[in-house]
């Protein structure tokens, strides 16, 4: 910094103001210490600020080791939004979802300084590792519900559930059938519930669910089975990946999209436009996820004590051509 500030013809002090964004320095003054930063290719000391400030600029983020479309996304989601805000962002993921798991990268996180952690967390187990920590460093969990000593920011999957299987319904189709993700996921237990109380409340027929996987594979199987079966005229599925599999089955047995049967999915994948048809499905706005959980972590950062916070984010139903009138 002295060096800059020798080259600049100014104090250290305005560097550090300059550094800072100071208001209260001139703008030719401002440009004078920036350009000789960059003739000395100046980089400043986070490992000193530390020490000084007590604060790294560092977020910390549990992920998990998935290639599915969602967990991804709030990943990305989240880096942005934290880059953003001004922040660094330090990533460990974790093979399995379990607490242990997640408490050994939290650990991790924390000998890295970073001043608060975000966790995606689609299982309690994960959220229940947070629980652990949380009254030793500031902890948002991102996808699911969990304790209340934890904030949370996470789409209402109930919501979106009922949409797709409202929409389906006011098409005319008599029921919906419902090709959901794996059990132990709460996000996929959600849709379920939104999904069957929709039904309930239209006083339709609740056919039986048998949960799977999340991926296309799983739709696909069970796909053929609701494929062969002539009364299936609607199927809202747990995810696009889910979607593209039945999409599949459906065209491999003569089963015309949407004039025979209509199909939604959920997410909003952006290949999802592309599929034949482009598919109607439920969006969650990830980058709006992502944005929520660094400002609810910022917040508990700088006020230590405040109860937990839970946001419910809307998602919103994308129509394109794979959902149509039911046949009369």
């Amino acid at each position: 910094m002295r060096d800059v500030a020798r080259l600049a013809g100014v104090s250290h002090q305005t560097v550090s103001r300059v550094l800072n964004n100071h208001p209260n320095v001139r703008q030719e003054t401002r440009d004078r210490v920036v350009q000789a930063m960059e003739a000395l290719n100046y980089r400043r000391n986070l490992a000193a600020r530390t020490l000084v400030t007590r604060r790294s600029g560092t977020l910390g983020i549990v992920g998990f080791e998935s290639t599915l479309f969602g967990p991804a996304s709030m990943l990305y989601a989240i880096e942005d939004a934290a880059r953003a805000a001004g922040y660094f962002v330090t990533v460990a993921t974790v093979r399995r979802l379990d607490r242990q798991s997640v408490l050994d990268a939290v650990d991790r996180l924390a000998q890295q300084s970073v001043e608060g952690i975000i966790a995606i967390s689609p299982k309690p187990s994960v959220t229940n590792a947070l629980v652990q920590v949380a009254s030793l460093l500031a902890c948002v969990g991102v996808g699911a519900a969990g304790d209340d000593a934890v904030p949370t920011v996470r789409v209402d999957n109930r919501a979106g559930a009922a949409l797709a299987t409202r929409h389906l319904l006011d098409l005319g189709h008599a029921t919906v059938h419902h090709v959901a993700g794996p059990p132990d996921w709460p996000e996929a237990v959600e849709r379920v519930d939104g999904w069957r109380d929709t039904l309930y409340a239209a006083g339709a027929v609740v056919p039986p669910v048998h949960p799977r996987e999340w991926t296309a594979r799983s739709g696909y199987e069970q796909g053929q089975r609701l494929a062969a079966d002539p009364a299936v005229t609607a199927i809202f599925c747990a995810n696009d990946q889910i979607a593209l599999g039945v999409l599949r089955a459906l065209h491999e047995a003569g089963r015309r999209v949407p004039d025979d049967v209509s199909v939604v999915g959920f997410d909003g994948m952006p290949d999802s436009e592309y599929f034949l048809p482009p598919l109607t499905t439920v969006r969650q706005d990830f980058a709006e996820l992502g944005r929520r959980s660094i400002d609810m972590l910022l917040r508990k950062i700088d006020s230590t004590g405040q109860p937990a916070e839970h946001m419910l984010l809307e998602p919103e139903l994308i129509l394109r051509d794979s959902s149509g009138p039911a046949r009369i």
